[in-house]
């Protein structure tokens, strides 16, 4: 059986989904065994599932074959959860060199097929300068919607869930202190396995609840997969050539989660814990309203939550947006996401109107220059665009007007169901969309794109078919 170590807010529902598609949740936290009322054993995972730092999906890392099985499930949690596959996976290895490196923290290097990662100074030894190269292995990858590269450092690393072979380490550590640190230190010498030459022994602190023979499977696991590494390592040059990836050990498959998704995780949670309406939701928004939606929780107690089906009559919007935002006099940016992955800015706007139902309206100062698309009508200085968003809507309105305030014409976004966050207006653009011209004729636009992407399975056809009738119904509304 597949086994799988899960952080996270998405933690528990995660854990409850994926056991009830046979995988086996390992290295447990304290919550986890709290909530679900049972032990965890403390063997090696498979796979690693984490939060992403801006708390939107999933990194799903590990044994190629055991991430595409897992992957596959989530995938299906909602009909707006997206999956990408990264091409610069955790604990991958590539030949680099530094593009540039002035100022900051760390350099931008090339890594070979028009990838690119992020090389700190301070992993490195001696001075960094455009040019160098270096053989380098992500330790953090970063998710097609993020803006941030991959971190790679100038070292080599394996690991097995309980402990860490690295390169750059020398005899055995814990990744504690006390007692316990020097008891992990002395019992590794009562293992069968031995830490192979070059490298250093880490015990994570989850080795702490392993028994002996845990102990010994999960360094049996790092020291084989160490012994790959080298094997896959052989035929590379001695020193650092022209970027390219020499050795993707692992794989690593990112996943979205839009507001329907969020809520199905709400219901999964729910089975196992009290919920209130819009958790995920709310703890996506902002780090700050973790705390917030915890102390809520724990107030209500065993009390039961309202089901949910869409979520859009229980998410408390007003409490949260009048807490933590969006309100009147907010400035937002719109979060163009693409189904490939890639999170386009369309720019800020002023909240010159809020309800508490979750509408928003964003004005922007246009520039002039080219044109509205689809709508063909000249870019001017001094136009307005008035866009309303509704929280959890399928489609969103703009309307440009000239600076003396006649109408420029209407365009409508279909995408997932909208999110209003504190700072960032979140959604995944869905291709065709509603056009009203200022001569009154409306149509359907970009359905070809669509289209293409399903054919690229970059959208689900069930999704499509979502977007094709929100379209016609958007349609048939503007014709009225």
């Amino acid at each position: 059986m597949t086994t799988v170590r899960i952080r996270g807010i998405y933690a528990t529902a995660i854990t409850r989904w994926i056991e009830e598609n046979g995988f086996e949740t390992v290295q447990a936290s304290e919550p986890i065994r709290e909530r679900f009322d049972r032990s965890f054993e403390s063997v090696p995972a498979d796979v690693r599932i984490e939060t992403t730092r801006d708390r939107q999906g999933l990194e799903v890392s590990g044994a190629p074959d055991a991430v595409e099985s897992v992957a596959d499930e989530l995938e299906n949690v909602g009909v707006d959860t997206f999956r990408w596959t990264a091409d610069a996976p955790r604990g991958a290895v590539f030949d680099a060199e530094v593009l540039e490196a002035a100022g900051g923290s760390g350099a931008a290097v090339d890594l070979g097929g028009g990838r690119r990662g992020y090389l700190r100074y301070d992993d490195v030894d001696g001075y960094v300068d455009e040019g160098d190269r270096y053989r380098v292995q992500v330790r953090e990858p970063a998710p097609p919607w993020d803006d941030d590269r991959p971190l790679v450092e100038p070292t080599l690393e394996v690991e097995s869930g309980l402990c860490f072979l690295s390169r750059d380490r020398t005899g055995v550590s814990a990744a504690l202190r006390g007692e316990r640190a020097d008891e992990l230190v002395g019992m590794t010498d009562l293992l069968s396995t031995d830490v192979p030459s070059g490298w250093g022994l880490r015990w994570r602190s989850a080795a702490t609840d392993a028994d002996l023979e845990t102990m010994g499977r999960a360094l049996e696991r790092a020291v084989e997969r160490a012994e790959e590494l080298e094997s896959a390592l052989e035929d590379a040059p001695e020193a650092p050539s022209e970027p390219a990836r020499l050795v993707a050990p692992g794989r690593t498959a990112w996943l979205w989660f839009g507001r329907e998704s969020r809520f199905a995780l709400d219901d999964a949670r729910r089975a196992v814990e009290t919920t209130m309406p819009g958790h995920h939701r709310t703890k996506a928004a902002d780090r700050a309203a973790s705390a917030a939606v915890d102390f809520a929780e724990a107030v209500c107690g065993s009390a039961d939550a309202a089901p949910v089906s869409d979520g859009s009559d229980d998410f408390p919007f007003d409490a949260v947006s009048r807490q933590f935002g969006p309100t009147t006099g907010d400035r937002l940016e719109i979060g163009h996401g693409k189904p490939d992955g890639r999170l386009i800015s369309l720019g800020y706007g002023d909240v010159t109107d809020r309800d508490p139902d979750g509408r928003i309206t964003l004005e922007r100062s246009m520039r002039g220059g080219g044109t509205y698309d689809a709508l063909d009508v000249p870019k001017e200085d001094g136009d307005v665009a008035v866009t309303k968003f509704r929280e959890g809507r399928w489609w969103y309105p703009t309307t440009y007007r000239s600076a003396d305030g006649s109408a420029k014409g209407t365009y409508v976004n279909v995408c997932t169901p909208v999110e209003l966050f504190p700072e960032t207006i979140r959604y995944v653009d869905l291709y065709v969309d509603v056009i009203k011209r200022p001569d009154g004729t409306v149509e359907i636009v970009d359905r070809a794109e669509l289209e293409a992407a399903v054919a690229d399975e970059l959208v689900a056809e069930n999704l499509a078919e979502k977007a094709r009738s929100v379209a016609t119904a958007v349609e048939r509304a503007l014709s009225e």
